[in-house]
């Protein structure tokens, strides 16, 4: 499955950098992970996948396993939470958005098969 669509809602609906949208969509996808493991993935420095994870995790996506393995929440909490941070730092109105909405529907799945296997 294509992921390239809700990269692009993450980046355009939530104001992701793209490192982050593509770190965000790696680990909840295939469940936890160190910044090395997510570096040797995306194939970026591990200093810019720690980065985006720790970004990643003050903007409620994320949580640390340890000082380097971060671990995603589940994405029906998750997209939202990281489109009312957005609104806030914005200053705009929260309100329903169904691309978001959708982005935790679509993700639900796979995270879910990734924890449970």
């Amino acid at each position: 499955m294509s992921y390239s669509g809700i990269e692009n809602d993450l980046i355009s609906e939530i104001k992701l950098e793209p490192i982050q949208a593509r770190v965000y969509l790696l680990v909840t996808c295939y469940g936890k992970m160190s910044s090395e493991s997510i570096a040797e993935r995306l194939k970026i420095s591990v200093e810019d996948a720690k980065k985006a994870s720790m970004d990643l995790m003050s903007l409620g996506a994320f949580i640390d396993i340890s000082s380097t393995e971060f671990e995603a929440m589940h994405p029906r909490f998750t997209a939202v939470n990281m489109y009312r941070k957005m609104c806030e730092r914005q200053n705009t109105e929260f309100k329903r958005n169904k691309k978001v909405d959708n982005i935790g529907v679509i993700l639900e799945k796979p995270y879910d098969d990734a924890r449970t296997k």
